[in-house]
């Protein structure tokens, strides 16, 4: 049972991000804006009935702005300098492997 209702969730996943991210689009497009932003995703929720998620998705995106400032002063990006083609390099295959490691978490 355990197994069949990760399965399912795992699967399912694709389908919820698609559903919101059309309708933030959506929302988005109404308010003839040309980018998605936070809040179009959050009244998405809201009109498809998933409002009971908007509070958890604000304080996910609260905190991603925290970690995001804290990367910036923390001294990654300071002085105009960026980085080089090896460093982001590097970056980029750290995140994949944090991602990789919670969606694999997940199953």
């Amino acid at each position: 049972m355990l197994r069949t209702t990760l399965f399912l969730l795992y699967h399912i996943r694709p389908e919820f991000i698609n559903l919101v991210s059309s309708e933030s689009n959506e929302v988005c497009s109404r308010e003839d804006k040309r980018t998605i932003a936070p809040e179009h995703v959050l009244k998405a929720l809201e009109v498809l009935g998933f409002g009971d998620y908007i509070e958890d998705v604000y304080a996910a995106y609260e905190q991603h702005k925290v970690e995001t400032t804290d990367t910036v002063k923390g001294g990654k990006c300071t002085n105009g300098a960026e980085m080089t083609e090896e460093e982001a390099l590097a970056e980029q295959q750290r995140m994949f492997a944090e991602a990789r490691a919670r969606m694999n978490g997940f199953l």
